[in-house]
């Protein structure tokens, strides 16, 4: 079997999209699956991965990356990768599409359909309410219109990672495949982190405070305007308590939530650690002692099931994918999205190391049945199996 995969951008600024699809080609290669993954050189707007080999295959152990120059910022135009789809998407038994709202996605629907190959979309959330009505509404409805909803009814399926995102994808009457498959990650390097002292050698602030984290792109619909005023309302009674916030997002957004913590007296007790990767990135989680996530969109929450994974105790909000499923089963606090909900949440776990400890088990242990790489691998190995070879 043989399988594309086509995203717009690995970069690690793009969150979750850059962890969760290398994480699918390596669950799928351990089956047998020949996979390809075409994406991009960027690296953020306005920048671009350096020294890469545009249109050459790179091996990344056990499946194989090509990267297209991106010739525009918006909708993120390769006309060298569609020029490359159009010549050799034939050569693959099977398309997955990773966005919409992108040239490359486009590129990658059409080619597949006139050369009669089927494809999948993985909407990557962006048809969530919250996204569809705060991220350029008027643009995104004509586009939408026109080009985005077709591509959707002339897919194979649609895979969305949770039952959410598909809940809320319904109103557009789509009638193909809906299929839910959660992202998986491997456990072992959150259930043997490095030293907490890793990360406390660049923030020695940290050291010897309990750690509040936030780890996840800075952008609005993060809620972190939510966090840090919720942060300042329990600070007086927590005086050891500390936000980290660690993630890399539009500078001047940045900055107003920097001037917002200064308002409130708080930018004393708050680190802003940028963007994490390696050890560094699995250091923070173990120097922390909470993870907070009070997004107002998630269609799955990768940061956060990696939190889980490391056992933290965490809070999330109904509209975060994977926290409305977990807090289910136990494995996430779930607040509303207001600073007086999330700071009594917080001070709830704060002073209570029975709740903290029964967060944390129950977590890990849906991280080990549910969010596996083996369970993702599997599932969309049978999602693929079903379109390739459909039961008579």
């Amino acid at each position: 079997m043989r399988i594309l995969h086509v995203i717009p951008s690995l970069s690690p600024s793009s969150g979750g999209p850059s962890v969760a699809l290398p994480a699918m080609a390596w669950s799928l290669a351990v089956l047998g699956v020949n996979v390809t993954v075409l994406t991009t050189d960027d690296d953020g707007p306005g920048r671009r991965l350096a020294d890469v080999k545009h249109g050459v295959a790179m091996d990344q152990g056990g499946w194989t990356l090509i990267r297209f120059p991106k010739q525009t910022e918006f909708y993120k135009v390769s006309l060298p990768m569609h020029r490359w789809l159009r010549a050799h998407v034939r050569e693959f038994d099977l398309v997955h599409i990773h966005a919409v709202f992108s040239f490359v996605s486009l590129a990658a629907g059409r080619a597949a359909a006139a050369a009669g190959v089927p494809f999948i979309v993985r909407p990557l959330g962006v048809l969530n309410c919250w996204g569809m009505e705060n991220r350029r509404r008027r643009v995104k409805a004509l586009s939408f219109r026109c080009l985005e909803l077709p591509l959707l009814r002339r897919a194979a399926a649609v895979h969305y990672t949770s039952h959410l995102e598909r809940q809320e994808a319904a109103r557009f009457g789509l009638t193909n495949l809906q299929c839910v498959i959660p992202i998986g990650i491997d456990p072992v390097p959150f259930t043997s982190l490095p030293p907490a002292a890793i990360f406390a050698s660049k923030h020695p602030e940290a050291a010897k405070t309990r750690n509040l984290l936030f780890l996840s792109r800075i952008d609005v619909k993060k809620g972190l305007d939510l966090l840090i005023t919720a942060f300042a309302r329990i600070a007086p009674q927590q005086s050891d308590v500390r936000l980290v916030i660690c993630g890399a997002g539009d500078p001047a957004f940045i900055g107003s939530l920097k001037n917002l913590a200064a308002s409130l007296g708080v930018s004393a007790r708050i680190t802003w650690a940028g963007q994490l990767a390696g050890e560094m990135r699995l250091a923070a989680f173990a120097a922390a002692q909470m993870f907070v996530l009070p997004s107002h969109s998630e269609n799955f929450g990768i940061a956060l099931l990696e939190a889980m994974a490391a056992g933290l105790p965490c809070i999330s909000t109904d509209q975060v994918a994977l926290a409305a499923d977990a807090a289910r089963d136990g494995g996430v606090k779930l607040a509303a999205r207001e600073p007086s909900a999330l700071a009594e949440a917080m001070n709830d776990l704060l002073d209570s190391k029975q709740q903290r400890e029964a967060l944390s088990h129950a977590a890990q242990k849906l991280v080990r049945e549910r969010y596996s790489l083996s369970a993702m691998g599997q599932g969309l190995h049978q999602l693929y199996q079903d379109i390739l070879h459909p039961s008579v």
